[in-house]
């Protein structure tokens, strides 16, 4: 298991982590410490256990909303795709019916 140290809000914390994912959890921290920062600014300091709350409700909050349009493109994509399957049919049937009309006119001829 490897051990990172990250910084938030100014204080280093030693974090472990699964080998490899050091760079991962350095992001994460970074996204955290600039809630944690954000938060600070605007209410000024809370203490860190109430500043890391806010800043993890901030983050929760920004994840809710992509899952809800994350849910949202997924009922999109599936509308999209049994449209497209529809049109795909609806185009067959006029492609069969144009083939027919064609042999019936080379027959014809």
């Amino acid at each position: 298991m490897a051990q990172v140290t990250v910084e938030v809000n100014g204080r280093p914390y030693a974090v472990g982590c699964e080998d490899g994912q050091e760079q991962h959890l350095i992001e994460l921290a970074r996204m955290f410490d600039q809630q944690v920062r954000h938060v600070s600014a605007d209410m000024g300091q809370l203490g860190d256990t109430r500043l890391f709350l806010m800043g993890a409700l901030l983050l929760a909050d920004e994840l809710a909303d992509a899952k809800n349009r994350l849910g949202a493109l997924q009922a999109e994509v599936g509308r999209l795709q049994t449209e497209r399957g529809r049109l795909e049919t609806k185009a067959v049937s006029a492609l069969e019916a144009a083939a027919a009309k064609i042999e019936k006119l080379a027959a014809e001829g």
